[in-house]
């Protein structure tokens, strides 16, 4: 009798994995519309979750070194804070195989917002361990990996009742304050900060930067619309 043999996906006909890491005040599964965007780009999206208030980020660092030590991923994607949890992590552990991250409105220079709200007692308290953070940002990128960022320009949000937003926003983060030195490439999307989870443009650009390492601009950004 004939036997039939099973056929499974060889690694190079497999989607590409992609960790999706979350903001302030979100579980992981805040992004799983934007898994869902990311998985009709053909990708294979996978959500790390944290606690974004009550521990230290350089906690959540830690288990997402681990986690990318056990589970290897070239390919990484962060909302807000999550976005400087991920380059803060990159930092620490430079030897990880993680190629290309997309950071989607996160405050890498730091955050306004934030600040004003850290100096607004006691509502500084709804910032937590992560206010530091936030507040301050990342050092100018230096790192192997290729970093991205889609910021939006829909200036709605809670933003601009704690703090003056100057030039273009998404309601709580500026586009200026996304700006790092070191970037491979930023863009800027139709919609506020909690929408770029939502927006299928932000998880196109998302998917052309992870595969490419380059945003898509001009005639390529309204063909791939």
């Amino acid at each position: 009798m004939a036997t039939r043999s099973i056929r499974t996906p060889s690694a190079a006909t497999a989607p590409p994995r992609v960790l999706l890491v979350h903001g302030i005040w979100n579980a992981k599964l805040w992004l799983a519309p934007f898994a869902m965007h990311l998985r009709r780009e053909g990708l294979a999206p996978e959500l790390f979750g944290y606690d974004s208030v009550w521990r230290d980020p350089d906690k959540a660092g830690d288990r997402l070194i681990a986690r990318l030590r056990r589970q290897p991923v070239e390919l990484l994607v962060g909302h807000s804070l999550g976005g400087l949890v991920i380059l803060e992590a990159l930092r620490r552990a430079p030897d990880l195989p993680v190629r290309r991250v997309v950071c989607l409105g996160s405050p890498l220079c730091g955050s306004g917002v934030a600040s004003a709200i850290g100096g607004r007692a006691p509502l500084s308290l709804v910032l937590g361990r992560s206010r530091g953070l936030l507040e301050t940002g990342c050092a100018p990128w230096m790192g192997p990996a290729a970093v991205g960022v889609v910021a939006g320009n829909v200036a709605r949000g809670v933003g601009g009742w704690f703090a003056r937003m100057e030039g273009e926003s998404d309601g709580t983060v500026s586009v200026a304050e996304t700006r790092l030195p070191g970037l491979a490439d930023h863009c800027i999307v139709p919609a506020s900060h909690s929408g770029l989870v939502l927006s299928a443009d932000a998880a196109r650009q998302t998917a052309r930067f992870l595969r490419d390492g380059r945003f898509a601009t001009g005639a390529a950004a309204a063909a791939a619309g």
